[in-house]
């Protein structure tokens, strides 16, 4: 049974998202899709379809309305057909189009791929060149170029190419000078590949998406651009036509017949709308950042989505509980259940450590007690977070807007990525304070000046002016301490605070927060994967896997006597000062997989005790007495105490 659990676990493993399914979701994306597909058809099935000779005039037939004489859209000043004529028109503007934008995406990235990988004067003088293409307005360079050249459409495609090429030099010189001085292109070079083989293996496959996603944001807009020349009878010369020459025609007769013009000026609108959609769409499909298929803008509050609201179970005097949370995350067709039903609480002056491996769901439980967690395609599925008696996930969002920093506030692992680079400290901290409480500019000042010095910064009043790149990591790390402070919040949520830290900063960080909740009575969640942190500031600790609470229990009972195994891997993990000959210990396998959790207890593949009964049906998480729980059928007390 538990070979058969085993062996059907990788099945179920999410398989990344198709692109065809990710440009599907964005429903303006298909719409371009279709139109493009559509037109592009019809224009290559022109010589196929029974349409009328576009060069034929017919004097006789001048300037009919739509639907008039058999012609479907009309005719012109001369007699011709408005409908083949736009229909070979199109043909000629995709085609131009196409092959200005391929023209220069391939001079300009080449230009971009040497200058970024050569650096130096090489990338100098391309670049000026560049520079001096760009000092010029483009459409007066591609004038300027059309007269050299002369009116012509092969002319019009050559200077419409000519003035996109800087476009895609300098997009592709940045992306290219980053990678050229990345570890794998070094490793090629000290393996003997020459530079043009680098870059061709190399570079160019890592550009390429940038290409494509240029080239497809370029297309329409080339497409206008050769319009706009054929308008001003430059581009298309009598009698072949595009859809310029069409509505250059047309503007003659304007107020008369506007048919004559509107019609190649719509097929223009509806084109190039097209192509650009879906071009943005290429563009999400493409871009790494979204292959999750968010392809929307996250909003403000994480979406909640529970069916029941679980009967609250009061501990008396927590400030804040947790029952049954639930946070999931859609993605394509797969549901991951990053928490899988939480049961957590905090009393006031308390704090309380979240431990366990990466990718435990620690950060995802802390970021939805106050909807921070992105959405899409994060969604709270169920449970209840209880703030002083409020459900914070039935509050409207400006309620939850004013909670947050008020009453929980955060501080996360990276200060840099919390601090805007942009901003002094100062004004960040007085922006924190003067959020939910009003006051004068030069008293939010003072306020902030005296939580500097409360954090045990130097110099506070000199420190306000500095910017976060002008600190030291402990020092980025108490400013963030001390604007989690700033509205005294009744919970303030700690998310690997001192990982990034030296072991001496680490410690004064770890004093100063367990000074400042003993002062200010704030409950403290403090998330970390080590145990030596835990056993320094925090009172209670709860163990969490794949999702989870395993364990839970004050600190010093679960250090000294562990009763869930993976709780005892952990600690074994952990090395112990003035035992340099104490083994450490390593769990076995990875963790398993949110979106195909195994069925009973997650930890049973990796568990030296596991039974066939571990992997049958849910295991509650059951009292031990004393504050302990453990959701394990076989905890390490039972074994010791039926020896």
């Amino acid at each position: 049974m538990g070979r058969a659990a085993r062996s059907s676990a990788p099945a179920g493993r999410a398989r990344r998202t198709g692109a065809w399914a990710l440009l599907a979701r964005n429903h303006l994306a298909v719409a371009g899709l279709g139109v493009v597909t559509f037109v592009c058809l019809v224009a290559l099935a022109a010589p196929l379809l029974p349409l009328a000779d576009p060069n034929a005039t017919a004097p006789a037939d001048r300037l009919l309305r739509p639907g008039e004489g058999g012609h479907l859209l009309g005719t012109d000043a001369l007699g011709r057909d408005l409908l083949s004529r736009l229909v070979w028109g199109a043909r000629v503007s995709i085609a131009v189009g196409l092959s200005a934008t391929l023209i220069a995406a391939a001079v300009g990235s080449l230009i971009g791929l040497v200058a970024g990988y050569a650096g130096g004067r090489v990338d100098n003088w391309l670049m000026r060149g560049i520079d001096m293409v760009m000092a010029f307005p483009y459409i007066l360079l591609a004038l300027a170029i059309v007269a050299v050249l002369g009116p012509g459409l092969l002319n019009a495609l050559y200077a419409i190419a000519i003035v996109n090429v800087p476009f895609f030099a300098r997009n592709i010189r940045g992306i290219t000078l980053g990678l050229a001085r990345r570890e794998f292109v070094d490793a090629a070079r000290l393996s003997g590949k020459s530079h043009p083989r680098i870059l061709l293996t190399e570079v160019l496959p890592n550009v390429l998406p940038v290409i494509v996603i240029t080239m497809s944001t370029t297309v329409g807009w080339m497409i206008l651009e050769t319009a706009g020349l054929s308008f001003l009878g430059l581009g298309a010369q009598p009698p072949q036509s595009d859809l310029g020459s069409m509505l250059g025609e047309g503007r003659r007769v304007l107020f008369t017949h506007p048919h004559v013009s509107v019609v190649p000026g719509l097929a223009i609108l509806v084109l190039v709308m097209g192509i650009n959609l879906l071009g943005d769409g290429i563009r999400d499909v493409l871009d790494p950042r979204l292959k999750s298929g968010a392809l929307s803008r996250p909003v403000a509050r994480t979406a909640v989505r529970r069916t029941a609201v679980p009967e609250r179970q009061d501990h008396p005097g927590a400030v804040l509980e947790l029952q049954g949370m639930e946070t999931e995350f859609h993605v394509g067709g797969q549901v991951y259940r990053a928490v899988g039903g939480v049961d957590l609480h905090l009393a006031p002056g308390e704090c309380v450590g979240l431990v366990g491996e990466s990718g435990s769901g620690k950060s995802v439980t802390a970021m939805s007690v106050m909807g921070l967690v992105p959405t899409p395609p994060g969604r709270i599925a169920g449970g209840a977070a209880w703030l002083d008696g409020s459900d914070l996930f039935a509050l409207s969002d400006e309620e939850i807007r004013q909670r947050r920093g008020r009453d929980v506030a955060h501080v996360f692992q990276d200060p840099l990525g919390t601090l805007h680079p942009l901003h002094t400290v100062g004004a960040q901290l007085v922006e924190a304070i003067r959020a939910h409480r009003p006051m004068p500019r030069t008293e939010a000042e003072a306020a902030a000046c005296d939580l500097l010095a409360l954090v045990r910064i130097p110099n506070p009043a000199e420190r306000m002016q500095a910017f976060p790149h002008e600190l030291s990591g402990g020092m980025r790390q108490r400013v963030c301490i001390a604007m989690g402070l700033a509205n005294d919040p009744s919970v303030l949520i700690a998310d690997e605070p001192t990982t990034a830290l030296d072991v001496t900063v680490q410690a004064q960080v770890l004093a100063l927060m367990d000074r400042l909740r003993r002062e200010r009575d704030s409950a403290i969640l403090f998330i970390t994967h080590d145990f030596g942190v835990v056993s320094a500031i925090c009172d209670r600790v709860a163990v969490m896997y794949a999702g989870r609470i395993v364990e839970t229990g004050p600190t010093d009972e679960i250090l000294a006597a562990p009763a869930h195994p993976y709780t005892d891997r952990l600690i074994a993990c952990v090395p112990v000062l003035g035992a340099p000959d104490r083994r450490l210990e390593a769990i076995s396998g990875r963790p398993p997989v949110v979106n195909a959790l195994p069925p009973g207890c997650a930890f049973a593949d990796r568990c030296p005790r596991a039974r066939d009964e571990c992997r049958v049906g849910d295991i509650a998480l059951v009292e031990q007495g004393g504050g302990r729980a453990v959701r394990c059928l076989f905890p390490m007390e039972r074994e010791v105490a039926d020896g």
